[in-house]
């Protein structure tokens, strides 16, 4: 039954359009990362302004180079060991659509740590929007069954419910990389 769940939501992605799945922290909106017209889709959801960026998953974390022109030295040791959902914001985006990356041309990247989400970024190979499930401005859901129907009707699939193995239900903590060797904590 997982792998049909994947298959149906890439396929979905794969002709451009937008699902609704969990993540290892809140419920969120996705689409093929790559697809400028997705992405746009995903911001008239949310109503929310081009100008605010949103995130990124990727299954693994040697694939994070793919996406960011040169990885902070202090990525390859700090990345890997971290063990609760964090965002790291990487400097100098590249290879996703050109309304991912914000005007300072940096991109917010997280390793997904749900088991769907791990097996709907590898089958479909590539990064995967990740925003949370909710109208600019407005509470993000910490359960699916808080997600309004606005949200649901507006998206072109939605996983079950069933697939979500979340027990955090908060966004995640994100960090900045300044340099090769420095960090910010921008949310904790």
């Amino acid at each position: 039954m997982l792998q049909d769940e994947v298959k149906k939501a890439v396929e979905v992605m794969r002709a451009g359009g937008v699902i609704l799945y969990p993540t290892d922290t809140v419920w969120g909106i996705g689409c093929d990362a790559t697809n400028e017209e997705a992405v746009r889709r995903i911001y008239t959801i949310k109503q929310r302004q081009e100008s605010k960026s949103m995130l990124v998953l990727l299954d693994r974390f040697e694939r994070v180079p793919l996406y960011v022109e040169r990885l902070p030295l202090i990525a390859w040791d700090l990345v890997p060991t971290t063990e609760r959902p964090t965002t790291y914001i990487y400097p100098g985006a590249r290879n996703l659509a050109k309304n991912m990356i914000p005007a300072d041309g940096t991109i917010a990247i997280r390793i997904a740590g749900n088991s769907f989400c791990k097996k709907l970024i590898s089958q479909l190979g590539k990064p995967i929007v990740s925003t949370s499930a909710n109208i600019s401005g407005t509470p993000a859901p910490s359960t699916f069954g808080e997600i309004t129907a606005d949200i649901r009707n507006a998206v072109d699939y939605i996983v079950p419910e069933s697939f979500s193995d979340s027990t955090d239900f908060k966004p995640s903590r994100i960090i900045k990389f300044m340099d090769d060797y420095n960090f910010c904590i921008v949310r904790e």
